[in-house]
């Protein structure tokens, strides 16, 4: 049995109490839709929130995540959906995706010696036209000159950048950003 940093229930009621108190919980995806992908992987995707709500839109998702307890709750809400539990660092699909989305400090949650092969994996699996969108905190050790050079190195050219999925202007006392590279 493979242990979990994160109960995965747990972490899935905050986002059904935000929802049910009529907060808007799907900015991620309704960026991402804006984009008309056919295919994305969601990176990260943690209890399957984002892909979930890009599934319900007709769009086919693929979730991956590294710890069991996320996982096994995605599964739990979308049996129907494709769920892997994986390293990030080390994926290897085999395929490529419209977008690649890293939703929620994904990098964050690496080793901060691992972060830029997460990212350049991530990256490798954008296909050509395809983007990758990340969006995580700053001031926690990461910043954005770190993100795009790693995103860089898989290829990938900056696009846009706002401070919330929103697409709030990213200024430089920004705590929050949220980039969009593309495979040219």
């Amino acid at each position: 049995m493979t242990m979990s940093r994160f109960d995965g229930r747990s972490y899935q009621s905050r986002f059904d109490a935000l929802a049910a108190a009529g907060l808007d919980v799907h900015g991620e995806a309704a960026l991402v839709r804006d984009y008309h992908p056919v295919a994305v992987l969601d990176a990260g995707c943690g209890t399957g929130r984002v892909a979930i709500e890009l599934a319900r839109h007709g769009i086919e998702t693929f979730g991956v995540d590294v710890d069991h307890s996320m996982i096994a709750e995605a599964v739990r809400l979308a049996p129907e959906l494709t769920w892997v539990q994986g390293d990030l660092v080390a994926l290897a699909l085999g395929r490529q995706f419209d977008v690649v989305i890293l939703a929620g400090n994904v990098p964050l949650f690496c080793p901060p010696v691992k972060r830029s092969a997460l990212v350049q994996s991530c990256g490798s699996h954008v296909a050509a036209g395809g983007r990758m969108i990340g969006g995580f905190e700053l001031n926690r050790g990461y910043d954005v000159a770190e993100y795009d050079a790693a995103s860089s190195s898989a290829g990938l050219a900056l696009e846009d950048r706002w401070s919330s999925w929103d697409r709030e202007p990213f200024l430089p006392d920004s705590t929050y950003v949220v980039s969009v590279h593309v495979r040219p």
